[in-house]
């Protein structure tokens, strides 16, 4: 065989090995989320809301947005309906850094509790944190800390949930890591409480905690089915 009968051989080898690298990763990308369908749909469902934000105007957005935030105004009104609401749409439009963040916690999360407790878990943790913090920004307006034009501020995110899931991957994490973990965890969601606190700052960290609370939901140890052999 001719030298460029040999090199056209090699370069055809090369691509046959390059498609079935990526026909492999594609496989394992698409394992990968089928083993979390519940945060996969969610993320599909914030990207498709995500979109819609940035083909609406500035002031549109905000007032529309606002309709759907967990303020205030709102609960006291709407609570079922914005409580939903909230939780699919992401304030600022950036799509790409929670899908990032779904795919390293949510999906690890669900994984490991299955559907239906991490789905209990983010549930928990979005509801009564915005629950908590919003009580505690009631006590505040009338205490007369805080305006009162503060009954329409705002609130939209995932951020809460992902914090409770954030907290209960904690007993998922092995020992001795698990030690540094949690107090990593901590010293992220509670610095910004302490340094500059906001009433979304109080409800992240009482989002970990309710993570934390979330133990009873979490797989015990696996136990060993090996039986002895008889001597």
């Amino acid at each position: 065989m001719s030298v460029t009968g040999w090199g056209s051989a090699a370069w055809v080898n090369r691509v046959m090995r390059m498609n079935r690298a990526l026909r492999g990763a594609g496989a394992g990308v698409w394992a990968y989320v089928r083993s979390a369908p519940g945060t996969y749909v969610w993320l599909g469902v914030l990207f498709v809301t995500t979109v819609a934000l940035h083909r609406m105007s500035p002031e549109f957005e905000r007032e529309f947005l606002r309709a759907r935030s967990t303020n205030l105004r709102e609960l006291a009104s709407n609570p079922v309906r914005v409580l939903v609401a909230s939780a699919m749409w992401i304030a600022g439009g950036r799509w790409l850094p929670y899908a990032v963040l779904y795919s390293v916690f949510h999906a690890q999360a669900e994984r490991w509790l299955g559907t239906l407790r991490w789905l209990a878990v983010c549930a928990a943790a979005h509801v009564l944190a915005t629950l908590i913090s919003q009580g505690a920004l009631l006590v505040a307006i009338r205490a007369g800390l805080v305006p009162s034009t503060a009954v329409d501020t705002m609130d939209v995110g995932v951020s809460y949930a992902l914090a409770g899931v954030v907290g209960v991957l904690t007993y998922r994490v092995p020992a001795p890591w698990r030690y540094g973990y949690l107090p990593a965890v901590l010293l992220v969601y509670g610095a910004p409480l302490v340094l500059r606190p906001t009433f979304t700052d109080l409800g992240h960290v009482v989002s970990v905690l309710i993570g934390l609370a979330c133990r009873p939901l979490v797989p015990g140890p696996r136990k060993n089915h090996e039986t002895r052999r008889r001597q």
